[in-house]
């Protein structure tokens, strides 16, 4: 129990004291996390007879994913963002729309899809953090010296 408390306290501690795109891409590996879990758990199910149980754990995973993609959604800045934020907006909607008819026909393909491009945008964001914390560790600090 003390393992499940400390692992707890060091993820609530990751994210309170991350960066905003180290929150998205946080967001985005959980999301892929699930889709894969949703994606074993279909496979299996393929491969043996239909348990009830596993679909509900299929559901559970894809479900888990577009709230996911709605807390990405909703994080969306149209006024920074412009013409990219309405774009990401549309990507996140037709995302939600797949998983939803995936997840009622169980249907592995529209679900690898949308993990797969889940996992580019996972990609250009992660590139993006990094660049953006070379460029703000590579300003120059202006202020007060008093070392003398």
């Amino acid at each position: 129990m003390a393992y499940k408390s400390v692992l707890s306290t060091y993820k609530e501690t990751r994210v309170k004291t991350a960066s905003q795109g180290q929150l998205i891409i946080m967001l985005y590996d959980e999301a892929v996390r699930q889709l894969d879990r949703g994606l074993e758990l279909m496979q299996l199910n393929n491969a043996e007879r239909k348990d009830p149980g596993r679909i509900e754990l299929i559901g559970k995973a894809v479900l888990k994913t577009q709230e996911i993609i709605t807390e990405l959604m909703v994080s969306l800045d149209f006024e920074q963002g412009g013409e990219i934020s309405k774009n990401l907006f549309a990507l996140y909607t037709w995302f939600n729309r797949e998983l939803l008819e995936a997840n009622i026909a169980q249907d592995m393909q529209r679900v690898t899809m949308v993990r797969n491009l889940t996992s580019e945008l996972r990609g250009a964001w992660s590139e993006i953090a990094v660049k953006t914390a070379a460029e703000t560790s590579n300003r120059e600090v202006v202020g007060l010296n008093i070392a003398g």
